[in-house]
């Protein structure tokens, strides 16, 4: 797959790491606000968010998944560890799934890879904006996740 993509996966680890490190200081009545609109609260939208993308690492490589959503609250630092580890899997599956090859969904056919990796991408933005709603709905700063502070903070590039 394309430096692009490993880029755009490279994004995807640092910015759930930040937000995590983040969501980590909250209080465990913190990690239950919730928004209108949102996913749920932010600890359940952290454990979707890693259960899904595990989901997506079992379709392209076979990777087993670690967090469920029909499982108790793991925890702020397990989740944490996970992120880094299916970040990190998801970086390397990007050169060893075949973005035309497919994997097998729900109904028993197949998703070609690059739409499950383009959806492991969007998965992340789409709930990290969730979890930065609630945040900012309750006066709470998460910094800046967005890809030009990653660019700015890991290629040493100026925006333009």
């Amino acid at each position: 797959m394309s430096d692009f993509l490993v880029q755009a996966l490279r994004y995807n680890r640092w910015a759930n790491l930040q937000l995590l490190d983040v969501c980590s200081k909250l209080s465990d009545e913190q990690l239950q606000l919730s928004s209108p609109g949102t996913y749920g609260t932010i600890a359940a939208t952290w454990v979707h968010l890693l259960a899904a993308e595990q989901r997506y690492l079992r379709r392209l490589v076979g990777f087993e998944p670690v967090i469920s959503e029909s499982a108790a609250f793991p925890g702020m630092s397990t989740l944490t560890e996970q992120a880094a580890a299916s970040g990190a899997r998801l970086i390397d599956s990007a050169g060893e799934a075949a973005p035309d090859g497919t994997s097998p969904d729900n109904d028993g056919g197949g998703v070609r890879n690059w739409v499950v990796m383009a959806q492991a991408v969007h998965h992340g933005n789409d709930h990290r904006t969730h979890i930065c709603t609630i945040l900012g709905q309750n006066g709470i700063s998460y910094g800046d996740l967005d890809v030009w502070a990653f660019g700015v903070t890991n290629d040493g590039y100026t925006k333009c």
